[in-house]
């Protein structure tokens, strides 16, 4: 049975991995903070990764870097709406990398076929804002706020709890009329965990599956693989590429990346090497 990801007039195929590309329209994102601040900027890079291979385009108007201030809905919309407008006719689905419900309604309006919340949709009006429109929703996992999140975070068991929490809110989305085929998961590695409490999280990456959803990552450029390799936040590119395929092989759908040419070009090389022992199972680009 061919599997999809439903968002708005998308049906993103996933019999491969999909490489969502990141634009943070921010002056303080811990990777790329500053570089696409003005709309023209943004939107050039935007259509650069769809160039490079992107089959999603993530926007986000806000840091979640740890220890990050909140921005106010208006500035968060005036950062973010100009470039939703902008890519609209790019050819891929738009997402909106947001917690406030009036950001997500006036981005859906401009375009965007997406909410990506690291929230969970548990802001006031959120779950309700996503419900009545037709967007894809993906809920992440995060111990805490941005600005909290890396004060020691603890856990029993992280897979057992990162798994029960999104089982909980996919089960809201569903009451609340969001049919499974509209719904991504994402772990949140680097948000509220550990490097120990990300590894056990990557390596328990299959079991995502169990909830009936598509599955999203995110590790591109973040201080886990710092940790791992000594390197500076700019430095991070072969390990952010070496995740990705970690990430591809053990039951990504989707893959948050800043790097699309260099993660797509190691899945295709990945692909043509692995030819002959795919029999049927899914392709990666």
């Amino acid at each position: 049975m061919r599997r999809y990801w439903s968002c708005g007039r998308f049906r993103i195929a996933l019999d491969r991995p999909r490489l969502m590309g990141v634009i943070n329209v921010t002056p303080d994102s811990f990777s790329d903070g500053g570089q696409f601040l003005d709309m023209a900027s943004a939107v050039a890079h935007g259509g650069a990764l769809v160039g490079e291979g992107a089959d999603i385009v993530d926007i986000g108007g806000e840091s979640t870097r740890p220890g990050a201030a909140e921005v106010s809905v208006s500035e968060e919309m005036r950062r973010v709406l100009p470039v939703v407008e902008g890519l609209a006719e790019a050819g891929v689905p738009l997402s909106v990398d947001t917690t406030k419900p009036a950001v997500m309604s006036a981005a859906i309006a401009a375009g965007a076929s997406i909410v990506n919340d690291i929230q969970a949709l548990r802001t006031p009006g959120a779950l309700e804002t996503l419900a009545d429109s037709e967007a894809g929703v993906c809920v992440m996992h995060m111990q805490g706020t941005p600005a909290t999140m890396q004060r020691e975070p603890r856990y029993a068991d992280v897979v057992s709890e990162v798994m029960a929490f999104l089982a909980g809110r996919v089960d809201a989305l569903v009451h609340a009329g969001v049919v499974r085929e509209r719904i991504a998961v994402d772990p949140g590695i680097g948000f509220g965990k550990t490097l120990e409490h990300n590894l056990a999280l990557l390596q328990a990456l299959p079991r995502l599956h169990d909830l009936g959803c598509t599955v999203l990552v995110g590790v591109s450029r973040k201080s886990m693989l710092g940790a791992l390799t000594g390197r500076a936040t700019g430095e991070r590119l072969a390990a952010s590429v070496g995740s990705a395929l970690w990430c591809a092989l053990h039951g990504a759908d989707i893959i948050r990346v800043h790097d699309v040419r260099e993660t797509r070009d190691a899945l295709m090389v990945w692909r043509a090497l692995d030819a002959p022992n795919r029999s049927g199972n899914r392709q990666l680009p």
